[in-house]
């Protein structure tokens, strides 16, 4: 039988995993998405453990040590403060195992959607060309539809809210929290940015339209 792998083993995978965060980060935040601190983003190691932000950093300067390793019960493996959010990472990694990035943003659009569907309790997109931009959503005839979960300063809540729409058998791509910002993810970083890029843009047509008369 082989031995399980030490932390030594992943090192490089972590560090190449954590520069490839900082560098989507930096892009994040040049335009805009990051203000003040906000935002964290994290990326797996391997099938119990995933990198992510330490608590307080400025997203467009991080470095390979504004990261640091978590399980995906939320328990952290070094002594550091993690991202406040960081519990909302690890129930992703634990329910949706094929995930490998998750990226977490303010941007200005889906703060203002965050808030303007709130009391719906969800966004539907549809018609849009950019829904295939997403895995499995191979026609703009199907709709991605985003559920939008109250904000909390308890991360049980919202994980709550979470499993609540899982049972209920919807699909989850991504989600908004009121308020705050968007949750997207992907089986890799690359992916996971293009979804966030994608869902940005069609939340702010959809705000856009609504300005438009009847």
């Amino acid at each position: 039988m082989s031995a399980t792998p030490s932390s030594a083993d992943h090192e490089p995978v972590r560090a190449r995993l954590t520069q490839s965060l900082a560098a989507a980060a930096a892009e994040l935040a040049r335009r805009g998405w990051t203000p003040a601190t906000s935002s964290n983003f994290s990326a797996r190691i391997d099938a119990t453990r995933f990198a992510v932000t330490v608590s307080g950093r400025d997203k467009g300067r991080l470095g390979c040590d504004d990261f640091m390793l978590m399980d995906t019960q939320a328990c952290a493996l070094e002594a550091r403060k993690p991202s406040a959010e960081a519990r909302l990472h690890a129930q992703l990694y634990r329910l949706l195992p094929r995930t490998g990035a998750i990226l977490h943003t303010h941007s200005l659009t889906q703060t203002v959607a965050s808030r303007h569907f709130a009391a719906a309790g969800s966004v539907r997109l549809a018609g849009y060309e950019l829904i295939k931009a997403l895995a499995g959503h191979d026609t703009h005839e199907q709709d991605l539809v985003l559920p939008v979960f109250a904000n909390s300063q308890e991360m049980a809540a919202i994980e709550r809210d979470v499993q609540t729409w899982l049972d209920a058998g919807h699909p989850l791509h991504a989600y908004l929290i009121s308020g705050h910002g968007l949750y997207a993810w992907g089986r890799d970083i690359d992916e996971a940015m293009r979804y966030i890029e994608a869902i940005d843009f069609m939340l702010a047509c959809e705000l856009e339209l609504r300005k438009l008369p009847a």
